[in-house]
């Protein structure tokens, strides 16, 4: 394929907001590279994306794992020749445990969801940013890096605000090869992370939206444009920064 095209990585992009990323960066004009571990539902989302038009592939690996992620990113690189995006969405809260009660291989599988996913694909991917076109790495953070989570979600907390202090240190070392690495941390999006207290505490879930400034969960479309913005030449002036996009929510009311 011509190294003309503007190729862009999504990880963890099978569903919710990592999707709809994906949609928003094929719609921008990029041949988008989905992730996930699911591949029925992988198979699916790239016949969506082609009725929209969108140039799509889905590649199946679980980005906790070294040498599966290093491997799949060195193909995609080597295929397109270049990498201009990558978004390192894969993450999660893996389920909650108080630190007391905490088994080291829970500890170890949060860490590795959140934090080592970012570092395996950001280190795999620099290879072929150095040839892409305004090139640039997307991290998530959480208001759980700041707050340290809710109870049982401290070593997520702790993972995210491994990802934010891990995303200044890549635009430190990167900002040589005009590389840019900025996160964004979006608040209460209303998604299958929220599945289980949506369906089992409704009126819990629809309570959270009283603590947001503009009075509404976010959408995943809120997360995506903000991924479009720091991805275009838009943000050529942006890095080591990272944008909350939780409607205020951060500051309470």
């Amino acid at each position: 394929m011509s190294t003309a095209e503007k190729v862009a990585i999504v990880t963890g992009a099978t569903g919710g907001i990592g999707f709809e990323v994906a949609k928003r960066l094929g719609k921008d004009g990029y041949t988008v590279i989905l992730n996930g571990i699911e591949d029925e539902q992988g198979a699916k989302r790239i016949e969506e994306l082609a009725a929209e038009g969108i140039t799509a592939e889905y590649y199946g690996f679980d980005v906790t794992k070294e040498e599966a992620v290093t491997s799949n990113i060195k193909a995609i690189g080597e295929k397109y020749g270049k990498i201009d995006v990558l978004v390192n969405n894969a993450g999660g809260l893996g389920g909650r445990s108080r630190f007391e009660d905490m088994t080291t291989d829970f500890y170890r599988f949060v860490m590795a969801l959140n934090l080592d996913s970012a570092f395996f694909a950001s280190r795999a991917a620099i290879p072929f940013l150095k040839k892409g076109e305004n090139p640039t790495i997307i991290n998530y953070v959480s208001n759980a890096a700041w707050n340290a989570g809710g109870p049982g979600a401290g070593i997520y907390g702790t993972s995210k605000a491994g990802v934010q202090t891990l995303t200044r240190a890549l635009a430190k070392d990167l900002a040589e090869y005009g590389i840019r690495v900025n996160a964004v941390s979006p608040g209460t999006i209303d998604t299958d992370f929220h599945k289980q207290i949506k369906s089992t505490k409704p009126e819990v879930f629809a309570s959270w939206k009283n603590n947001i400034m503009l009075g509404r969960l976010g959408q995943p479309e809120d997360v995506a444009s903000v991924v479009s913005f720091l991805a275009s030449a838009d943000s050529s002036f942006i890095t080591a920064e990272t944008i909350q996009i939780g409607g205020g929510q951060g500051l309470g009311i």
